[in-house]
């Protein structure tokens, strides 16, 4: 077999700099929050392959669905050839999400592709073209979705020009001294500078933001949207793409909040690694689109749809919810305890089991990308999956499977607090 620094010269040489891979080695196996590199090392995973694993590497309940499933047919195409189980889960999903009103759910490959799709849905059913999304906030990195992504490097250099009539405000944070009101006086300047809210068709939000530093948005933001929408007729859309399947202690983020959304897109956890999305929203709006307007090739793979149906078990036997809730709580426990010995620490925050780190410089107001670099650096050397996030790429967000093995957890986590003390 192949060892990784000839692994890594191959990749450099077939494949383009612009696919960013944050390992120097190339995984072998991997179980539960665990993997195994082509070398036998072994390696924790507090990524999840962002977002992806909160059932883990390999459940063996997603793992059964899926072998079962290829049994039977791998593809026909849901537009050509319908399944059963696509409707079925559609069904669930429209059960599962906030409201008891009724609703559809379609099926996608990505996230990204949801997003798009949901654009799409709000310009059809509102026949406008206006759209509001959040500095900060990430949607994707395809055309529509890096215009409404809030973050310049690297996912927007070099690729414009965008799609039109995608307005950003600030996103609240307390650390950076933004303010509900600041975001929500941003919105009505754009209302009164830049676009009719009349054109306005949907208004975009994370619940919890993720590659823009896992900021939850606070309730009073949420409610005061849910407003502004009821009052100009915009149409709002929780992405719950990262916070979705459990990962802030609530099946979806939005349950959080005492306001509904009208379309919320979701995709990574819901398939425990296997390629599903989906947008869920209210009825009459998802009807919007004629027939022929949504769908893909491969959009609700019956492989990732038997997947999906076996995650939302797993979720509800394991009781992840309360898993997560159990787990973020560990992690802030011990974060907060290094603040004495690591002053970088500049804000512990999350829900549930979808936790970050921020660090500034030691002493200020000052971001500190370099130090939470060398974090990562040194931790992964050590053992451990860390992934960044964050506008000055000064956050640590920790995904790990919500299965993880508490002996894991804490080995993962005294990684991470020698990493945090060498780096200083």
């Amino acid at each position: 077999m192949a060892d990784n620094q000839s692994l890594l010269n191959r990749k450099n040489e077939a494949t383009p700099r612009g696919v960013g891979v944050m390992a120097p080695f190339f995984v072998e196996r991997a179980e539960n929050s665990e993997l195994w590199d082509v070398e036998g090392r072994r390696y924790i995973d507090f990524a999840g392959g962002i977002a992806v694993l909160n059932t883990g590497h390999r459940h063996p309940k997603v793992t059964a669905a899926v072998a079962a499933q290829l049994e039977k047919f791998s593809h026909t195409c849901y537009q050509v050839v319908p399944y059963e189980s696509y409707v079925s889960l559609a069904e669930k999903i429209n059960k599962l999400t906030p409201g008891t009103h009724a609703k559809k759910t379609a099926f996608f490959s990505t996230g990204a592709e949801a997003v798009e799709n949901t654009i799409k849905i709000a310009r059809a059913a509102t026949g406008r073209s206006g759209v509001i999304a959040f500095n900060g906030g990430f949607h994707g990195r395809t055309m529509m979705g890096m215009a409404l992504t809030g973050k310049v490097v690297p996912y927007k250099v070099g690729f414009g020009p965008f799609p039109g009539e995608i307005y950003h405000a600030p996103y609240p944070s307390e650390l950076h001294g933004i303010s509900v009101e600041d975001s929500l006086d941003a919105i009505k300047l754009i209302f009164k500078a830049s676009i009719d809210p009349k054109r306005v068709a949907a208004i975009i939000l994370e619940p919890v933001q993720g590659e823009g530093g896992f900021y939850a948005a606070p309730a009073e933001l949420m409610r005061a949207l849910r407003q502004l929408c009821d009052e100009h007729g915009i149409l709002l859309i929780a992405d719950e793409v990262q916070t979705g399947f459990a990962r802030t202690g609530k099946l979806f983020a939005m349950e959080h909040y005492d306001v509904l959304p009208d379309l919320m897109t979701m995709a990574k956890s819901m398939a425990g690694g296997y390629t599903l999305a989906a947008v869920c929203g209210r009825a009459e709006i998802m009807d919007a689109p004629a027939p022929g307007g949504l769908g893909g090739t491969y959009a609700g793979n019956p492989l990732a749809i038997a997947a999906s149906h076996a995650v939302i078990d797993v979720i509800a036997e394991e009781k992840l919810c309360d898993r997560a809730n159990w787990l973020g709580q560990q992690i802030k426990e011990t974060l907060n305890g290094l603040k004495a010995s690591v002053p970088q620490i500049a804000d512990v925050r999350g829900l549930g089991g979808m936790i970050a780190v921020e660090f500034n410089q030691a002493g200020t107001s000052q971001p500190d990308p370099d130090f939470t670099k060398k974090v990562q650096q040194l931790a992964l050397q050590k053992g451990l999956i860390l992934l960044t996030c964050g506008v000055y790429a000064n956050v640590v967000r920790f995904l790990m499977p919500l299965t993880i093995q508490e002996n894991v957890l804490a080995e993962g986590m005294n990684i991470l607090a020698e990493a945090m003390k060498e780096a200083q």
